[in-house]
């Protein structure tokens, strides 16, 4: 994993085969600690993922970027950007927004 500063190259996330529900809480994790506007690459090997990565997005304000050229071997990577304000979701249940 690689991290780095906004505007510069991408941070670098291996969810490795992990399914939606660890995939979102790491996710969730390591962007509220990145700046806004910085540029994640998510390299998942979860079929679905790029559909909850779009609707994932979509609920928090993060911006889904869709699938990036394959540096990363056979594995599938997708993008995201971090947003200003990101709308939080549940402590245990990232796919569900906090009310």
């Amino acid at each position: 994993m690689t991290d780095t500063d906004a505007g510069s190259t991408p941070v670098v996330i291996d969810g490795g085969d992990r399914a939606c529900v660890r995939l979102l809480l790491e996710l969730r994790g390591r962007l509220a600690v990145l700046p806004a506007g910085t540029i994640v690459h998510l390299i998942a090997a979860d079929p679905a993922a790029p559909l909850d990565l779009a609707a994932w997005c979509h609920m928090t304000g993060h911006v889904y970027l869709g699938p990036v050229p394959p540096p990363y071997g056979s594995t599938p990577a997708y993008g995201l950007r971090v947003a200003v304000a990101p709308r939080p979701t549940q402590p245990d249940s990232p796919w569900r927004p906090r009310t």
